[in-house]
């Protein structure tokens, strides 16, 4: 799968696809555009596409060229000054796996994130207690202090995520009921959790039975990204392999597969209704 480029955040790839409106808008050839900043075509192609950084000077030059007023240039200017600023996820990247760097201006900006869990409990439903003893299993190469900041960030994503009212769907299989994770208090706290999450608007829960084989078996964690930017295509995220690893892509056709597996295993999983019975 195509991987996401490092360092291009949903607010890059916006002004960078204004930056082309506004040429196609002036009547504008990329070799124009290139002639107006003094470049090749090819630095023009990679500026839309948010290839390469937005040096201000050149969206500046760009912005002139396509005849943008002064408040526009200013406007402009002023949103990829935020859009330089480190993102909020900046102090747990020490702990972040490649790929989360590069999906987490996504994840910022999605409405809805749904998921298809195997083994375990979704990530984005986790306890503090459930989410440590998973590293402690998976993740032995890691430090005591590393799987704390990593618990920190997966508490701050889940807390970011209701206050942008972001609608998680998650379907999960009955196997990680009974999958002891850590001891019997940090199941119980688990469970207890699940119960509380399947109340909120929010969170949308399915299980899906045991023994029953259907379009997504044997298949790692899958998460599907929704994102209400038109600028912005969805994503899918694909763990396996190795921990930590993941492939990304935002290609269309990549995206479509995996959402429509998720649906057929969206109707052959347990209703909510029926879902939240079996969490008691």
């Amino acid at each position: 799968m195509a991987r996401e480029r490092s360092g291009r955040t949903v607010a890059h790839l916006v002004l960078a696809t204004r930056l082309k409106t506004l040429r196609e808008a002036a009547g504008m050839s990329r070799g124009e555009a290139a002639n107006a900043l003094g470049a090749h075509v090819a630095t023009v192609r990679r500026i839309e596409l948010a290839e390469t950084s937005l040096d201000e000077g050149q969206v500046h030059t760009l912005l002139t060229a396509y005849g943008a007023g002064a408040a526009e240039v200013t406007d402009f200017l002023g949103q990829l000054a935020r859009a330089n600023l480190p993102g909020w996820w900046h102090p747990w990247r020490s702990v972040m796996e490649a790929w989360q760097l590069e999906l987490m201006s996504v994840e910022s900006a999605t409405r809805i994130i749904r998921v298809w869990e195997p083994a375990l409990v979704p990530a984005l439903l986790r306890t503090p207690s459930y989410a440590l003893a998973v590293d402690d299993v998976l993740r032995p190469d890691l430090s005591p202090a590393a799987k704390e900041q990593r618990v920190g960030l997966l508490m701050e994503r889940q807390k970011r995520l209701r206050d942008q009212n972001t609608r998680i769907w998650a379907v999960m299989s009955a196997a990680a009921l009974h999958t002891s994770v850590g001891d019997e208090r940090v199941m119980i706290e688990q469970r207890q959790a699940l119960r509380w999450a399947v109340e909120r608007t929010d969170v949308t829960l399915q299980i899906h039975p045991q023994g029953q084989f259907h379009a997504m078996t044997g298949m790692p964690t899958v998460t599907l990204y929704r994102v209400d930017v038109p600028e912005i295509p969805d994503h899918v995220v694909r763990e396996g392999g190795l921990p930590g690893t993941a492939e990304v892509s935002s290609v269309l056709h990549a995206v479509t597969n995996y959402r429509r597996l998720m649906d057929h295993v969206c109707v052959t999983a347990l209703h909510p209704g029926e879902s939240k019975e079996e969490l008691e």
